[in-house]
């Protein structure tokens, strides 16, 4: 039977939130903050368990993943995350989270420690190495721990499901990118995965077979793949709103550049795959009619309407000095130490 640590507190969420994941000690350390309209219960739930936080650590910048780090971040926490999006960050870039483009919330913070790949980082009371697996996003990261051969894998992996790609921002190789992720992952042979969806997979070998026959699908058919994401930003749309008064859905689809996007990609008008995408949901089931509103029909947490009027990252503030700095805030937690060799994992 599968067994985590003493000094780890994992909990399952469902949507719109990650899973929860508490590295207890000298280093208390949260990997990924949920979404934005939760924050205050991630924080109370992790303070309740560590007391305070030193760090939090973002296996990539989606909403669901970063939607507490402005809190957390304001009550003292450092935050970490993969290079490419830390520059990004720090730069305020309009792109940042893709949180404009997917219309998904994302409160303002910044990034003290970017993380390389192979850089060892102390969380808790263990060491933890930083393994880049780009694809679901350019700066997706894993976390290792070799003593204990735990993997926490982010959006790469579920026990049902690998993540989406976005062809049209990563360009047409994201799909294999992510497929090439998996593969360096499963060559670890972890005892265990930790996922920010779904529960632990009670066989991680199978958990990966199956992740890359899934992974392998999305290379060979580029336009399932394109269909893929688009059905999943759309269910997120839904769950975060409370779903959307069904007159108004088809024109909020028009309006969303991940839509036109996708459009252009399988070679329809917007309109036509908006109609189509409403269409093919409703009869699959994954969307549902209910008073006068179309949801989502996946297990979801509801979402306080106020909570979503932050600003999109164009508008966010200047980020602070602090945060374009390579070293992280002295006296609050210690800088990423270099990587191993390779005799040494």
């Amino acid at each position: 039977m599968l067994s985590l640590p003493s000094w780890v507190t994992w909990q399952q969420r469902p949507f719109p939130d990650a899973n929860l994941l508490l590295l207890h000690g000298r280093q208390p350390a949260l990997v990924d903050s949920g979404f934005v309209g939760h924050a205050e219960q991630t924080a109370g739930w992790a303070r309740a368990r560590a007391g305070h936080i030193d760090l939090v650590v973002n296996t990539h910048w989606h909403s669901d993943h970063v939607g507490g780090n402005a809190l957390l971040q304001a009550s003292g926490a450092g935050i970490a995350a993969g290079t490419p999006e830390a520059e990004a960050v720090a730069r305020r870039d309009p792109g940042c989270c893709a949180a404009e483009y997917l219309d998904q919330p994302v409160a303002p913070y910044t990034v003290d420690v970017p993380l390389d790949d192979g850089q060892i980082l102390p969380l808790g009371d263990a060491d933890w190495e930083i393994i880049r697996t780009p694809g679901h996003t350019p700066g997706h990261l894993a976390l290792w721990q070799p003593e204990e051969r735990l993997l926490v894998v982010g959006d790469a992996l579920s026990d049902y499901d690998v993540g989406w790609v976005n062809l049209a921002l990563d360009g047409p190789g994201a799909a294999a990118t992510a497929l090439d992720s998996l593969k360096r992952m499963a060559d670890l042979a972890p005892r265990m995965l930790l996922p920010s969806h779904g529960p632990i997979p009670a066989d991680p070998g199978a958990a990966f077979a199956a992740a890359l026959r899934r992974a392998q699908r999305l290379v060979d058919d580029p336009a399932g793949a394109v269909w893929y994401g688009a059905r999943r930003i759309f269910a997120f749309a839904l769950m975060i709103r409370d779903g959307i008064p069904a007159g108004e859905v088809e024109r909020y689809l028009h309006a969303r550049a991940w839509l036109t996007d996708a459009a252009r990609q399988l070679g329809q008008a917007p309109e036509a795959l908006a109609a189509e995408l409403v269409d093919t949901m409703l009869r699959s089931g994954a969307v549902v009619l209910r008073d006068g509103r179309l949801r989502a029909a996946a297990e979801h947490t509801p979402v306080a309407a106020p909570s979503l009027r932050v600003p999109y990252p164009r508008a966010w503030p200047a980020a602070a000095p602090t945060a374009r700095r390579c070293a992280p805030v002295p006296g609050r937690f210690p800088p990423p130490r270099p990587p191993r060799s390779p005799g040494q994992r």
